[in-house]
């Protein structure tokens, strides 16, 4: 199962699609087959026999299960549009950067004599393209959900909680848990 910041990551690539992909499934069959090559390769994808997947081409199956319907159009949108989503996650990490907005229970720990209690807080914040690199190289690399939601906290930490360097110095380790929401726009 894809954590929060996955499902968000795929989000924000489907917005940067120019082109819708296909949505009947005569042609969301035929444009799998092109990408992998053969019936057989779709079939195994989508867990689903070759002959089905030859009649899904064909027309001759106008409708396919509501989970293998939810399979095929998972399998086309992760493939849909590559060198967009590559072009657009490279402005991210190299100049652009990458907007958060969550509502989330932010903890921190703080010097004596300040509070550290967690608390939730909806918050829209722009990180600078490092922490749009080090996302994307960490997600890429196979991170777990727990390790990109801690590379977010410390671009929060540096961002909104000390403001680039300006105030809360003591603050350290900033925790991101219990997400209600999480987008990310880039």
């Amino acid at each position: 199962m894809a954590g929060e910041i996955e499902d968000a990551i795929a989000r924000a690539d489907q917005e940067a699609f120019t082109r819708e992909p296909p949505k009947t499934l005569k042609g969301q069959i035929g444009y799998l087959i092109r990408q992998f090559g053969s019936a057989k390769a779709v079939a195994q994808e989508i867990g689903v026999t070759a002959d089905s997947v030859n009649r899904y081409r064909r027309g001759a199956r106008k409708h396919a299960r509501a989970d293998v319907a939810a399979k095929i159009d998972d399998a086309v949108r992760s493939r849909w549009q590559p060198q967009v989503r590559k072009r657009r996650q490279q402005q991210a990490a190299t100049t652009g950067g990458i907007t958060v907005e969550t509502r989330a229970r932010f903890g921190y720990t703080a010097p004596v004599g300040t509070t550290d209690d967690g608390r939730f807080r909806r918050l829209t914040v722009h990180l600078p393209a490092e922490y749009a690199q080090r996302l994307f190289d960490a997600r890429n690399a196979g991170a777990s959900d727990q390790q990109m939601r801690q590379i977010i906290a410390e671009g929060f930490k540096d961002v909104y909680f000390q403001d680039g360097g300006s105030r809360a110095m003591g603050l350290s380790d900033v925790t991101l848990n219990d997400i209600d929401y999480l987008d990310l726009e880039f």
